[in-house]
């Protein structure tokens, strides 16, 4: 009976030693089952390389190549914000990611070619967007659509190194849907439409219209894959990547933030 309390403490050390080193532990996916994944948010991270891959994979201009199974899993998100001195500049403030676990971009693909100035990515596909909402440290959340659609990036060089950096511009899509409803249901394609008062302000009434004209406005961002890790034998690469793009306008009624998301970055090359 007197050793129960030194066993109850033995247990708990063993417990928070093992949960502490399995969250530290990289995880295959494809070694695991759909039980192994549902509801653990595994299925949001994106698959690693061991440090010792440090290869090479030359390109030849002749031959076609795809990237494919590219995975972007944001660790991190800064959102702009104007600061209390207006002799100040503008500066990223961290935030919390509140989207638990369909953050990451996944299976994306795309051609990859080597041109007279190097190579060239120009994504076509996969699952190439994400809606996504931080915090920030005042209190106010900050809706973003994480994407990479239409990425056109390019790099100096003929090869997938551990040097090799990706830099290109991205289409960012409407966070909302033309029918979807705000408070007082309007949309752009559907809702209601209905004889509303006009506020006092002088006659500047132009945050009013925007309010009541309802916009689908994609926006323009730029991504940067930067590759430190590569496997000759498999075609795998893995980095990290970072991307700033607009944040949400809640379909033109107010003006975007810049948003940055750092993250990690895999994929893997093969001939098309």
């Amino acid at each position: 009976m007197r050793f129960r309390p030194l066993l109850a403490v033995v247990l708990a050390l063993c417990l928070t030693l093992v949960t502490a080193c399995s969250g530290a532990k990289a995880v295959d996916r494809a070694d695991l089952t759909y039980d192994d994944i549902h509801n653990t948010g595994l299925a949001n991270d994106c698959p690693t390389l061991p440090d010792s891959a440090r290869g090479s994979i030359p390109l030849d201009s002749n031959t076609k190549y795809l990237l494919r199974e590219v995975c972007m899993h944001p660790a991190e998100v800064y959102v702009k914000g104007e600061p209390a001195n207006k002799r100040q500049e503008a500066q990223f403030v961290a935030t919390k990611i509140l989207t638990r676990f369909t953050t990451s971009l996944d299976q994306v693909y795309g051609d990859l070619a080597v041109t007279g100035n190097g190579i060239n990515f120009k994504e076509m596909g996969g699952i190439d967007f994400q809606i996504v909402t931080v915090l920030l440290p005042g209190g106010e959340e900050v809706p973003f659509t994480f994407s990479s659609k239409e990425l056109d990036a390019t790099a100096d060089g003929t090869a997938i190194s551990t040097s090799t950096d990706l830099n290109g511009a991205y289409r960012v899509p409407s966070y909302r849907t033309s029918n979807f409803l705000d408070p007082k249901g309007r949309a752009l394609t559907t809702g209601v439409q209905y004889a509303q008062g006009l506020i006092a302000l002088n006659g500047q009434d132009d945050e009013l219209a925007r309010e009541n004209s309802k916009r689908y406005i994609d926006g323009t961002g730029e991504m940067n894959l930067s590759i430190t890790k590569v496997d000759a034998s498999t075609g795998e690469f893995a980095g990290v990547f970072t991307a700033v793009q607009p944040s949400d306008t809640d379909m033109g009624s107010h003006d975007p933030v810049d948003v940055k998301i750092v993250g990690q970055l895999y994929g893997r090359l093969e001939k098309a």
